[in-house]
């Protein structure tokens, strides 16, 4: 199902989104459960034949019926934070098939995750396997450990998204790793449980991945040679999805490529997508406050709306561009609109250079929102951060209640 248009009107599945912004109010991220299930399934459908398990990457939306509903479809989480550990506790998920990730994982943290159980710490450097064990040791526990290998694989993405280069911050080079996987195989109070890379996001080519899984699978080799085995490797995610006109990651072709590197080994293949099970799934819900036509030649047409920078702050950040559609087909000003919010920034903005036909009150909805929208969405001039809705099939619910700004000066004192 996902947005359709019917009679005119655009739609989350069989809820019209003007029932929903009359019902809820604007600014509104709405997310179509419908299209998260679906792209599970395929993805699981495009690994069929190997032993695998998904983690749904938390951080690109945590909410919690989200977390919940992918809980239920079988999925682990691949979690970057304690907070993000908590999100998957309070939505029911099992920290036996949760991974954590990150290159700064706190004492707090690393303790949270090992009283939790999870399955697996992704470790990104030499002294966090050091503070993982004496925590270990602290606690009485054993911490199952994989290490996040840095494979300088180029994934050809936004350099802000690039993360398996020789230059960035997260992972260790694979000299480096198999040090760490001697001295984690020879502590007391950690096991060695996996391998574990992440190249980057917005991917749509497979090569990246052959070469990534390539340099690992020689080091799960290596490693076995010294008597060290692994249960899994993961390959993390970044399977590109399609926002305007860029290509779609072939997932079907992926899955022949990874089955095929593999090869017989019995090594269960782990992936972390985010993006791509829950972007298409979202849209911000806005509303036309005012349209400032041109006066003259030389100025720009400007549509400001309800939304701003704080609530989808992508555009501003990776100059990411989302496709913007009237939600009710109409007769308004044509022409090259910009759309900007009311944030006193001339970064505010969701969409330039659009062609749309536009009133004052116009309903917009800016599409591929539901990764990276929330999340990252901010208090910045004492904005509340918006609602969120999820609809499943005839049904919509408020799954996050729009803040207040009682909400925001709770917590401080003018003293």
């Amino acid at each position: 199902m996902g947005y359709a248009r019917r009679d005119g009107e655009l739609c989350a599945d069989a809820v019209p989104l003007a029932t929903i912004a009359a019902g809820v109010g604007t600014p509104a991220y709405v997310y179509a459960w419908s299209v998260v299930r679906d792209r599970y399934r395929c993805l699981e459908a495009a690994l069929d034949g190997v032993d695998h398990r998904v983690c749904y990457a938390v951080k690109a939306n945590s909410n919690l019926a989200i977390l919940a509903r992918l809980g239920e479809l079988g999925a682990g989480y691949d979690i970057v934070s304690g907070g993000e550990l908590e999100r998957v506790l309070r939505a029911g998920g099992d920290p036996g098939r949760v991974v954590f990730s990150g290159v700064g994982k706190s004492l707090a943290d690393i303790d949270f995750g090992i009283k939790a159980g999870i399955d697996a710490f992704n470790v990104e450097s030499a002294s966090e396997l050091g503070r993982l064990e004496a925590r270990a040791r602290l606690l009485g526990r054993r911490a199952r450990v994989s290490i996040r290998v840095n494979p300088d694989v180029d994934a050809d993405t936004h350099p802000y998204i690039a993360t398996g280069l020789k230059e960035s911050k997260f992972g260790v080079p694979p000299g480096q790793a198999v040090e760490l996987y001697r001295r984690a195989f020879a502590s007391a109070h950690l096991d060695v449980a996996g391998i574990d890379c992440h190249i980057g996001s917005q991917i749509a080519d497979i090569e990246p991945f052959r070469m990534a899984l390539t340099a690992l699978l020689e080091l799960v080799d290596a490693l076995g040679r010294d008597g060290i085995v692994l249960d899994h490797i993961d390959i993390g995610g970044g399977f590109g999805i399609t926002y305007e006109d860029e290509p779609a990651l072939d997932l079907d072709a992926l899955g022949d490529v990874l089955r095929t590197t593999l090869g017989r080994r019995t090594l269960q293949l782990r992936v972390e997508p985010g993006r791509y099970l829950v972007a298409d799934a979202g849209i911000l819900l806005t509303r036309v406050e005012y349209l400032k036509p041109a006066p003259a030649s030389g100025y720009r047409n400007f549509a400001v709306v309800d939304a701003a920078m704080n609530d989808l702050v992508r555009p501003a950040l990776y100059q990411a561009r989302h496709a913007v559609e009237p939600v009710v087909d109409g007769d308004g000003a044509g022409g090259r609109w910009d759309v900007v919010g009311p944030v006193c920034e001339t970064g505010d903005f969701l969409a330039l250079d659009r062609e749309l036909e536009l009133n004052e009150g116009d309903l917009l909805a800016i599409r591929t929102a539901g990764a990276y929208g929330f999340v990252q969405s901010s208090n910045y001039n004492t904005r509340p951060r918006v609602a969120e809705v999820l609809v499943d099939g005839d049904e919509f619910a408020v799954v996050r209640k729009r803040e207040t700004v009682a909400d925001l000066l709770r917590l401080e004192s003018a003293r």
